[in-house]
């Protein structure tokens, strides 16, 4: 889809970071309106239209997934894409789980976030939602092997290796080796996309 033809909205309660943001944004030719709260955001928000949402974490009034989730409360929810200098697996569920396509951990390259928000913008184009097509990620999920899933069900938990292979009696390298099969059977290109495969295939609900 075209860059003109969408509004990027970047909501940041930190200035640098939105001018930042905004002029990087503007010169990729897309069309962008900052917002300097969760808060100010909203009174814009339900005549936004074909709009695609950045937004911070962690912010003093509101948080980036309350912020999602006050949108699905609104019936305005957007492609949105929650950035962060502290993620991690836990944040990333949550934000997906309240409708983020994305997650990115800072210091990020330019190009990780414009790939982010073209990706999100391809939601509005029907023919475009073919990636997480329930049963091409099923069949991908079957190709793991039964400790690859093992791994996989810790990986989506949050845990660090050295848990992994204390929970499985298994070598911390053998685990290195089974989450990067995982990472490639599943075509995941980071963890925040493979959280969002689980969630696509409600593994995170056996999980808990």
């Amino acid at each position: 889809m075209q860059t003109d033809t969408y509004v990027v909205h970047i909501v940041d309660d930190e200035e640098p970071v939105r001018r930042s943001l905004g002029f990087l944004l503007s010169v990729m030719g897309f069309n962008v309106r900052v917002h300097d709260s969760a808060t100010s955001f909203l009174a814009a928000a339900p005549g936004a239209g074909n709009a695609c949402l950045v937004t911070d974490l962690g912010m003093p009034d509101m948080s980036g997934v309350e912020l999602l989730e006050r949108l699905n409360e609104m019936g305005a929810m957007m492609p949105s894409i929650v950035i962060t200098g502290r993620g991690d697996v836990p944040m990333a569920v949550a934000a997906m789980r309240a409708g983020a396509v994305d997650f990115i951990e800072k210091p990020f390259e330019d190009e990780v976030l414009v790939d982010a928000i073209k990706r999100a913008a391809s939601s509005f184009d029907e023919a475009a939602k073919n990636g997480d097509d329930i049963s091409v990620l099923q069949s991908r999920f079957e190709q793991l092997s039964n400790r690859e899933r093992d791994v996989l069900s810790g990986m989506i938990e949050g845990l660090s290796n050295k848990t992994i292979s204390y929970d499985l009696n298994i070598n911390p390298r053998t685990v290195e080796i089974h989450r990067a099969n995982v990472m490639a059977k599943m075509q995941a290109r980071n963890l925040p996309e493979l959280v969002r495969m689980a969630i696509a295939m409600d593994l995170l609900d056996e999980h808990k």
